[in-house]
């Protein structure tokens, strides 16, 4: 891949940072299923975002850089999530508008998720949420 840089912010570094454009074969060498795949590195901690690669704009990072930790609560968020609008009693989006009111933002991404706080906030809400409409996750 063409060495590129971003700013973009990095959880790791609790700061926006130059992230070097790079590929699979750097951030998951041994799944050659996933070579190919661009990714943004925070070079300073070493932790990495995926992009939106089945889309026009294949190199635009899926939200912030994350840790372990914050990758994992992400993926914990998604778990409880997609119950919800795949049961079919909330869409997806009344699912995050939901997420955004409690949280007192205009706009919920979980991707944009920067510390595990917020993350156990939203599985909190998540929680609630699916409770009050019996789905379990």
């Amino acid at each position: 891949m063409t060495a590129k840089a971003m700013t973009i912010w990095c959880c790791g570094c609790n700061a926006d940072v130059s992230a070097r454009l790079t590929d699979g074969r750097e951030i998951y060498r041994r799944r050659p299923d996933l070579h190919g795949l661009p990714f943004w590195r925070c070079d300073k901690c070493r932790n990495y975002v995926g992009c939106h690669h089945k889309t026009a704009s294949r190199t635009a990072p899926l939200g912030c850089i994350p840790t372990l930790a914050i990758k994992a609560a992400r993926q914990q968020i998604h778990a409880a999530t997609d119950p919800l609008w795949k049961s079919g009693r909330m869409t997806r989006r009344q699912v995050y508008d939901d997420i955004a009111k409690r949280l007192g933002i205009t706009e919920y991404h979980t991707a944009e998720i920067r510390d595990v706080a917020t993350a156990r906030a939203v599985l909190g809400h998540v929680a609630e949420m699916a409770a009050a409409l019996e789905v379990k996750p």
